[in-house]
C-alpha cells in the first residue's frame, strides 16, 4: 500500500491538500472520498489512517480530503492569482462546500472509478449532506456515508450573547475579515464572517436531535447510503442512536440506508479504530 499527496485545485483557485491511499498492484474500482470536519486531520483523527491502510489493502482506494477547516491555518497555493495563500478553520467560508468537494470528486472522475462513495466525518458529514442535498441523482456519487454528523446546535450553546453581539458589531461595521477578539466556541480563533457564517446561517445546521427542526437538505437528498456513529457521541445529548435515527427518518432514502452504531466509543471512535475501519471495508464490499 502506498500514500501519496493529493493538490486538487478549487474554482476559486485555493489548492486543497489530501492523501491518497491506493495498492498500487491493483486498480481500484471503488474509491471513498472522506470529507474531514473542523480540525479534523490526522493528528486529531488517527482513525483516517486504519480507514485508508485496510481499504488499500483491499484493494479499495481512500481519499483523505481535507477542506479548508482540518487545521487552524494551512500554507497552500491559489492557481488564478499564483500566489501562496493561507486558508484554515479561522476565516472558512460555508458557502466553498460544493466546489471543494467538486475539487475532489474532479480528481476521482479524472481517475476513472466505477463507484465512488462520498463519506464525511463530524462537520464533513454536514458537508455531504449539504452537497448531496443540491446535486440530486449525481452519478459522480454512487452513494453516501456520514460519519458522526456534527449537531452544530450543541456546538453552538456555549457561545454567549456578549459573544454573538460583537459578531454582528463586525459584520456590520463591515469588519467581517477581522480575527474576533475572543476566540470562537473555546477553541477556534476566526474572523468576524466565519463566525457568522456558524451561527448565523443554516448552510451547515443541517442535522438535529428535535424531530421539528429544518431537514430540509436532508429529505432533498436521493442518494442511498449509511449512517455510523459511536454509541458515547457526546454531540447528541445522550442519544446517538436517536439522532442518527431521526436524521434518517426525514431521507426520502430511508429504508434503503443502513445505520451503524460502534459501542462503547465516541465522535473520533478512539480504541475501535481498527472496528470501524473493518465496519466500513465490509459495507463497500456489500455495495460494490
Amino acid at each position: 500500500m502506498s500514500a501519496y499527496r493529493l493538490d486538487v485545485p478549487t474554482r476559486r483557485g485555493s489548492v486543497l491538500n489530501g492523501v491518497l491511499f491506493r495498492n498500487d498492484d491493483v486498480k481500484a474500482k471503488t474509491a471513498l472520498i472522506a470529507i474531514t470536519g473542523i480540525h479534523g486531520n490526522f493528528y486529531s483523527n488517527p482513525f483516517y489512517y486504519n480507514i485508508g491502510e485496510t481499504l488499500s489493502g483491499a484493494g479499495i482506494d481512500f481519499i483523505y480530503a481535507q477542506t479548508n477547516d482540518a487545521f487552524n491555518r494551512i500554507e497552500t497555493f491559489n492557481t488564478i492569482t499564483g500566489k501562496p495563500e493561507v486558508i484554515g478553520s479561522y476565516n472558512e467560508y460555508f458557502s466553498y462546500t460544493d466546489e471543494d468537494i467538486d475539487a475532489y470528486l474532479d480528481f476521482a472522475e479524472h481517475e476513472g472509478y466505477s463507484s465512488v462513495v462520498l463519506a464525511g466525518h463530524s462537520l464533513g458529514a454536514n458537508k455531504v449532506i449539504y452537497y448531496l442535498s443540491r446535486h440530486h441523482g449525481t452519478e459522480r456519487a454512487s452513494r453516501f456515508l456520514l460519519m458522526s454528523p456534527a449537531n452544530l446546535e450543541w456546538l453552538m450553546k456555549g457561545v454567549t450573547e456578549r459573544e454573538k453581539a460583537i459578531v454582528r458589531s463586525y459584520v456590520g461595521k463591515g469588519k467581517g475579515g477581522d480575527m474576533l477578539p475572543f476566540v470562537f466556541l473555546g477553541w477556534i480563533p476566526c474572523i468576524a464572517d466565519t463566525a457568522n457564517e456558524w451561527l448565523f446561517t443554516d448552510t451547515l445546521n443541517n442535522v438535529h436531535v428535535e424531530k421539528d427542526k429544518d431537514f430540509s437538505q436532508a429529505e432533498s437528498i436521493t442518494h442511498t447510503g449509511a449512517m455510523l456513529i459511536g454509541t458515547y457521541d457526546n454531540f447528541t445529548y445522550g442519544d446517538p442512536a436517536g439522532f442518527l435515527e431521526n436524521i434518517n427518518s426525514h431521507m426520502k432514502t430511508a429504508k434503503d440506508n443502513r445505520l451503524i452504531f460502534i459501542q462503547g466509543t465516541g465522535h473520533t471512535y478512539q480504541k475501535k479504530e481498527q472496528e470501524t475501519a473493518d465496519i466500513i471495508l465490509e459495507l463497500l464490499r456489500g455495495w460494490e
